[in-house]
């Protein structure tokens, strides 16, 4: 599944700029008319920092721009105002404000409403709390939510309705929400959520929070808490995301089979139905009931669920690649590597699992000896177009192994000598890092790792650009990684505020900011480390094969010079011509280095076995 992660940069140094710059109409209009996903502009729009005006809200409107773009861009525009009016009285709040809206509270929800899985419960019918609290639910209520968060955040630091806490806590939570500050109220609502069900308000803020892991893509407070929940208290907006994190906890402890009951309990009107299957078909794979992991498989595949945005519309789409693979990879498990050629075929050539699945098809060609067909399959794998994106040393390997059966000695030592060079000093480094957290004292220092490659420079480094590509992949590690990019928006959003608001709000969204970034760090760096050792181990693994392998092509080569040197009339070799008219339904090309679009996965060799 594909996430949306910040860009890496090239081997002359792995650190990543947060550095926001302010994007215009003009560029966003550019990105959208050369098909740039609208989640990933409206990423760029939201770390842009860019102080929308109502002109550039026009602008977008009359260029075509998506409406959730241009929405986006409104909602912006608006903060952009709250942020310029006058600074807040400082005064408390104590009897009903006569003046006009002020535009300092103008400011909108920064999300909108969310989505109907998760939509907010009513709070009507709440036991009304002391005159000075509903003053402000009245003041918050009027969009003022500026004023309000200043006041709500007032009470909880005098710790005068000590009984309203939670109630107090809930509103500032909404107030921040609704100015964008998505990490300051997820932390106010989990003060809420931790009181648990009895709380009048948990009922409440626990959608809430779902709504920010569904916008933020990190799960990470929610699986904190959600095996301390009974389930029979999941509010009902938030069941369906609730069952499914529930059977992902269980899933990671191995309790296989209690997951697949909370994933079978996610609603198959929910777009959190797709990725439950999946795991249902991971789960019957993991437990060899491959009938019902195929089963699964397919109904992830063949599933005509409509996707609400272009956001879940990819996530769909990489679902379902995946589903195809998985397939794929059952029938190749069962040596009936036909069958999963047909399937790894079937992955879309836009997939971003497309390169992924002619590797793994290349291996069943190499299984069933079709060696030139491996070959080709292998060609494109490893074309410019997936250089920076596709991190598979293995099948530098598989490529060897095929030189290697068609006796193409020289071919096979020159590509893993070629191999060793490349991934050597990478292992190398790998291990040497790795090395420093191996201890118990070292695992604590999990955040210093995650600085070193995501916020240092990392000059000399040999670790490429696709290797941090597919360590990624982990969705946890990139949810993480969005997560704090948008903790360095939320920090200029505070500091762009004026006067007594910033002193005392932000001052202290500001400290809950530096202590999550912290315990954020240390599981985005305990992740890394994770995925590090993984690829680490897969490299010393086909190390040792390579050293095998050309062991075996040394010995091969002996034999073959010897059975030269007693049949030299095997020497008189004519040269050999390819005859490319083999159907009028395709073309053959020689292949002369260059690499199009177009024709990838459509190569083939013509190798002339050698053995003799």
């Amino acid at each position: 599944m594909k996430s949306l992660t910040r860009t890496l940069v090239a081997l002359s140094g792995l650190a990543v700029s947060t550095q926001a710059h302010a994007i215009s109409c003009a560029e966003i209009v550019k990105m959208v008319n050369v098909s740039v996903p609208t989640s990933i502009v409206a990423q760029t729009m939201e770390a842009s920092g860019t102080k929308f005006t109502a002109a550039d809200v026009q602008c977008l409107s009359e260029q075509g721009a998506p409406p959730e773009l241009v929405d986006l861009a409104r909602r912006m525009a608006q903060a952009s105002e709250a942020v310029a009016a006058e600074p807040i009285r400082t005064t408390p709040v104590r009897t009903a404000p006569q003046e006009e809206p002020d535009a300092l509270d103008q400011a909108q929800s920064f999300t909108g409403d969310l989505e109907a899985d998760v939509a907010e419960g009513s709070e009507e019918g709440d036991a009304a709390g002391p005159p000075r609290i509903e003053e402000l639910v009245k003041l918050y209520r009027a969009n003022k939510v500026l004023t309000a968060s200043k006041g709500f955040y007032d009470l909880l630091e005098s710790n005068e309705y000590p009984e309203y806490e939670s109630k107090i806590n809930y509103y500032l939570g909404k107030s921040l929400y609704d100015l964008g500050m998505l990490h300051g109220a997820q932390h106010h609502f989990m003060e809420v959520v931790r009181k648990g069900p009895s709380n009048p308000y948990f009922k409440y803020a626990l959608p809430k929070m779902v709504g920010i892991a569904r916008i933020t893509g990190n799960d990470i407070e929610l699986l904190r808490i959600v095996d301390k929940i009974d389930p029979e208290a999941y509010p009902r907006q938030a069941k369906n995301y609730l069952f499914y994190l529930m059977g992902r906890t269980l899933y990671k402890n191995g309790d296989l089979a209690s997951a697949s009951k909370f994933f079978q309990q996610v609603s198959s009107k929910s777009d959190l139905y797709l990725r439950s299957k999946y795991f249902e078909g991971i789960i019957q794979n993991d437990g060899q009931r491959l009938k019902s992991a195929v089963k699964a498989f397919r109904d992830v595949y063949q599933s005509d669920i409509a996707p609400a945005d272009e956001r879940e519309a990819a996530e769909f789409n990489d679902l379902q690649d995946l589903a195809l693979l998985n397939i794929a990879r059952v029938y190749y498990g069962l040596e009936r590597f036909d069958d999963a050629g047909n399937w790894f075929d079937m992955v879309d050539r836009d997939s971003s699992y497309w390169a992924e699945s002619l590797f793994e098809h290349a291996w069943g060609e190499f299984m069933v000896n079709n060696l030139n067909h491996s070959l080709g399959l292998l060609l494109t794998s490893r074309s410019p177009y997936y250089a920076e994106h596709e991190y598979t040393p293995e099948a530098t390997v598989l490529r060897a192994l095929n030189y290697f059966n068609l006796c193409e000695f020289n071919d096979a030592e020159q590509t893993l000598l070629t191999f060793e060079g490349t991934y050597q000093p990478q292992l190398t480094e790998l291990k040497a890092f790795l090395s420093q957290y191996q201890s118990a004292e070292g695992r604590k220092l999990s955040d210093q790792a995650y600085e070193a490659y995501f916020e240092k420079s990392h000059r000399g480094s040999h670790l490429d650009k696709a290797l941090f590509t597919r360590v990624l992949r982990n969705r946890d590690l990139a949810a993480l990684v969005r997560h704090m990019d948008m903790m360095d928006s939320e920090l200029q959003l505070i500091d762009a505020q004026k006067g007594v608001w910033q002193q005392g709000v932000g001052e202290h969204l500001k400290k809950v900011i530096a202590q999550d970034r912290l315990r954020y760090k240390k599981a985005a760096g305990q992740l890394l480390l994770s995925e590090l050792a993984y690829q680490a181990g897969v490299l010393t693994d086909l190390m040792s094969q390579s050293k095998i392998i050309r062991f075996e092509v040394v010995d091969a080569q002996r034999e073959d010079y010897m059975y030269k040197a007693s049949a030299p009339q095997v020497e008189t070799l004519q040269e050999r011509t390819v005859d490319f008219a083999t159907s009028k339904d395709i073309i053959y090309w020689p292949f002369n280095g260059e690499f199009w679009k177009d024709e990838l996965g459509y190569y083939r060799y013509a190798e002339q076995n050698q053995c003799k």
